[in-house]
């Protein structure tokens, strides 16, 4: 059964505002919760900090799950962690239990990838700029509600209410979920990677701990050097490990692309300035109107007070996606992050009024909706379609670590500027813009690096074309003249036309999937490292898996002849000028030699005769084609 476009959007985009109402709702009721759960300030304070870290490790997990077995499959499951947190946290008396219940919230989080990645996959692609503007924004809205939701509920009913209240969205929004939004039939291939989920899960937990805790535990503490020292141990293990995987949590290669690394590097300066808004406006607000840098307000008053940013955020999402519409999404990330930049000055020169202050914190929220819309955009336009749920939730990740950075760092700078004034030590109102400025700095990077990202003609996303036909997943093998799979071999699909379809990159056994929208002739190209490009007009349908086989290796070859009679068992080398030994080989009984093509440049070609102490050298240009170099030996 078809559903309602508007029905979907409207659905996937609740549920984002559900996760950002999750996190902030329990923000009103920390400075009671020592005393509620009978413990100190410190261990109160976790309690934010696990809901971080379970996050961290559940989002690229549970992305990447959704690639592989279905992406509303995998929003009902977190949302039906989530609900279960929140029974746990609403149920609760003690640290332990709530601390455990916010655990289970952190898996909340990963709807956000997985349900931008379910918009490309269902929406026609005239809807998918602004459906993906809108779920971004409604994070905004939902955060800031979050606060003057929570101090209302905390302060009308018990704060286990706040808990009830989290559960019944949940719930409601996963009976939506299972109603509405349709089953994704995009699919990729291949077994989970446990491995690299386990080490990433180590060095993100341990590096998030070491931002998060610094501040408290210290910076040079044996705790956080330890932590420090396991992130840094727990990357060096992954790195190689995702490089040599079939199919890996985290797809360094395509990462490491330079569009893709561009978009995440400015995702997480762009999550450092956003956050550092939310953090030194409510302390503004809610400070004593006595100590001279504050208004006042209560926790209820100051969300309130930041509502206006969060409205504005959904109202602009339209602006946003016509913006990217009409000049690209690249357009849109600089659009957005001056704009955040601008905000901050406000924020940093006008100080006296509350309206000062509102006024910039919601010139800020507008940058941030701008931004924010357009990076899953980014992200999406420059990997496999297979892969956009596990690539969003990358990025969504990389935002998270830079607000956790823009966390530490906002309590370092305002600690170092205080004074006491009517008895409390409150941050100067210098540290307050210094921290501005710093986030300025950070929104301005990351338009500059945006500015470096690839022109809209080279980026178009592949969307689905629902008018033309349904869109199918293709599946097909590359291979070697005797059978062996190629191991990372890059797969591209175009129309008959040249429009870029689908890409894929091949797994350790050969196997890749793309996503068309019909079956039908395409033009295939593949391409591989040691391997001459192979490409032609293939029948692609989904049940006809299509082999390429690579006949040409990318070789230098040639045979070693002495006095015009063939040498065998000699030692061939290929060198670098520097002198290190690139490849070498032995000749076979007539003579001949085959040496895996280095990277480009010059070389030096040895042949060392057998029983014989004279070698003889020659010059050699590596290219990209195949190369033959004929050695004839001087007669001595």
């Amino acid at each position: 059964m078809k559903r309602p476009v508007g029905l979907v959007i409207a659905v996937l985009s609740l549920c984002g505002t559900v996760v950002s109402l999750m996190q902030t709702l329990v923000i009103p009721l920390l400075p009671e919760l020592p005393t509620l759960l009978g413990t100190t300030a410190d261990n109160a304070s976790w309690l934010v900090t696990i809901t971080l870290l379970t996050s961290a490790v559940a989002t690229p997990i549970l992305s990447k799950v959704a690639d592989m077995v279905g992406k509303r499959l995998v929003m009902a499951i977190a949302l039906g962690v989530l609900i279960v947190g929140s029974v746990v946290c609403a149920l609760s008396g003690s640290l332990g239990g709530v601390m455990v219940g916010r655990a289970l919230q952190g898996f909340a989080p990963a709807l956000i990838p997985v349900g931008i990645s379910i918009m490309r996959d269902e929406l026609p692609k005239e809807r998918v700029g602004a459906a993906v503007a809108l779920m971004s924004a409604t994070l905004g809205i939902g955060a800031a509600a979050g606060l003057p939701l929570g101090g209302v509920i905390a302060s009308a009913l018990d704060w286990h209410s706040l808990f009830w209240v989290s559960a019944g969205m949940g719930a409601v929004m996963l009976a939506a979920v299972l109603l509405v939004v349709p089953e994704s039939a995009v699919r990729s291939p291949g077994r989970f990677d446990l491995v690299g989920a386990v080490l990433l899960s180590v060095a993100l937990t341990s590096l998030l701990l070491a931002v998060s805790k610094g501040a408290a535990w210290g910076w040079t503490s044996r705790a956080t050097l330890l932590c420090l020292a396991v992130a840094v141990l727990g990357f060096a293990a992954a790195a190689p490990w995702e490089l040599r995987v079939g199919n890996p949590l985290v797809d360094l290669r395509t990462s490491a692309r330079r569009p893709v690394l561009l978009t995440n590097v400015a995702s997480l300066l762009a999550g450092f300035a956003m956050y550092a808004n939310l953090l030194v406006g409510t302390q503004e607000l809610q400070l004593p109107e006595a100590t001279g840098v504050g208004f006042g307000l209560s926790p209820t008053a100051a969300g309130l007070a930041m509502l206006p940013g969060g409205l504005v955020m959904v109202l602009l999402a339209p602006v946003s996606a016509a913006v990217t519409r009409r000049h690209g999404a690249r357009v849109t990330l600089v659009v957005g992050s001056l704009v955040m930049a601008g905000g901050y000055a406000v924020r940093a020169l006008l100080t006296g009024q509350l309206w000062q202050l509102v006024a910039g914190t919601t010139i800020i929220s507008i940058g941030t909706a701008i931004a924010f819309a357009a990076m899953p955009i980014l992200v999406m336009r420059f990997v496999p379609i297979t892969e956009t749920a596990a690539a969003n939730g990358l990025n969504t990740l990389v935002r998270s670590i830079g607000t956790s950075t823009s966390s530490a760092v906002v309590a370092a700078v305002l600690t170092a500027g205080t004074v006491t004034a009517a008895g409390l030590a409150v941050p100067t109102p210098a540290a307050f813009a210094a921290v501005s400025w710093i986030a300025a700095a950070a929104a301005v990077l990351a338009a500059l690096l945006a500015t470096a990202l690839p022109g809209r003609e080279v980026t178009e996303v592949p969307l689905p074309a629902r008018d033309r036909a349904e869109e199918v997943v293709v599946r097909g093998e590359v291979v070697a003249p005797d059978g062996h799979p190629v191991r990372l071999a890059v797969v591209t699909v175009l129309t008959l036309r040249g429009e870029r379809t689908d890409w894929a990159r091949t797994d350790h056994t050969g196997r890749w999937s793309a996503v068309l929208p019909g079956q039908g002739r395409h033009l295939v190209v593949c391409s591989a490292d040691g391997w001459s490009p192979r490409s032609g007009v293939l029948d692609l349908r989904t049940d006809r898996p299509q082999r390429i086989v690579l006949c040409d290796r990318r070789e230098l070859v040639g045979v070693v002849r002495h006095d015009g009679i063939a040498v065998a068992d000699a030692l061939v080398t290929l060198t670098s000028p520097a002198g290190e030994t690139a490849e070498h080989a032995r000749t076979d009984p007539q003579g001949r030699y085959a040496l895996p093509l280095p990277p480009l440049g010059g070389y030096v070609l040895t042949v060392l005769p057998p029983g014989s102490d004279v070698a003889h050298a020659t010059d050699v240009v590596v290219t990209p084609q195949r190369r033959t170099v004929d050695l004839d030996l001087p007669v001595a």
